[in-house]
């Protein structure tokens, strides 16, 4: 064999080992062979790609995460907020992706930020802070609606972050402290209209055995004198003086009688 043939035979083989290429599980080939896509992506595993007729473009299967930059957004009620997201997608048709677009990844990233603008400009500040599960399934039907065409999938979109201005902050924190103190002030109102209940309550019990005020009293002496307290209260009921006015009467003096003080600011 010549020498000629050998160098012939050598290029060959060195044509077809340089032709082998290997595609991992998550990945396809799109093949173009004389300009003209294969109908079908190549992989995974071996496939040949005889260069320079064939031409070949690798796409990832992978989920891809696209963290959206902070968006200055003028929510429906005219606040002013800066709102970031991260979209998660990944190709579903690789031959949709090299043909549709000329770069997915940019072309979903500039989708995801303008639908990010729009959809949250619709909102109130308070639906935006509060409805997030709401709104991240909206985000994620438009965007997945308009790069269905592109071979993509939008799997999930999340809003991750709403920075709001000083005095929107400092007026959100007057607002949950006056909402604070409402509910205290109910809950008090409550307390004391229950209490008020009982009060009633034990009153029409001492009412019918009026011993029970005098085991009140003699209650509450234990009470004091259980802390230790110098100071010794001795509750003196008004009726033990009816005895004492009944006699006076009967030897005509001058009853005596118990009047009300007079309210302060009478005259």
């Amino acid at each position: 064999m010549s020498e000629v043939s050998m160098v012939a035979i050598l290029i060959v083989a060195i044509y077809l080992i340089s032709s082998i290429k290997v595609l991992r599980e998550y990945e396809r080939g799109v093949i173009f062979r004389l300009g003209r896509v294969l109908p079908d992506p190549k992989g995974p595993g071996i496939i040949l790609v005889f260069a320079p007729i064939d031409r070949i473009v690798r796409i990832s299967l992978r989920i891809e995460t696209l963290e959206v930059p902070p968006q200055d957004v003028v929510t429906h009620d005219n606040v002013t907020v800066k709102v970031n997201a991260v979209v998660f997608f990944r190709v579903v048709d690789p031959k949709l992706a090299v043909l549709e677009v000329s770069n997915f990844l940019f072309a979903t990233s500039q989708l995801a930020q303008t639908t990010l603008r729009s959809v949250l400009g619709e909102v109130d500040l308070d639906e935006l802070l509060s409805n997030r599960e709401k709104l991240n399934a909206r985000l994620q039907t438009i965007l997945d609606r308009h790069t269905a065409g592109w071979g993509v999938k939008v799997t999930m979109v999340e809003v991750k972050q709403v920075d709001l201005p000083d005095s929107m902050v400092r007026a959100i924190a007057r607002q949950a402290e006056a909402e604070r103190e409402r509910r205290a002030k109910v809950i008090h109102a409550e307390g004391e209209f229950m209490a008020a209940e009982r009060l009633a309550q034990a009153a029409q019990v001492i009412a019918r055995q009026p011993v029970a005020i005098q085991l009140r009293y003699l209650q509450t002496l234990v009470e004091i004198g259980s802390e230790k307290n110098t100071t010794v209260v001795f509750p003196l009921p008004i009726d033990i003086f009816q005895g004492f006015m009944t006699a006076m009467n009967r030897d005509g003096g001058t009853p005596v009688q118990v009047q009300a003080p007079e309210s302060p600011g009478s005259v």
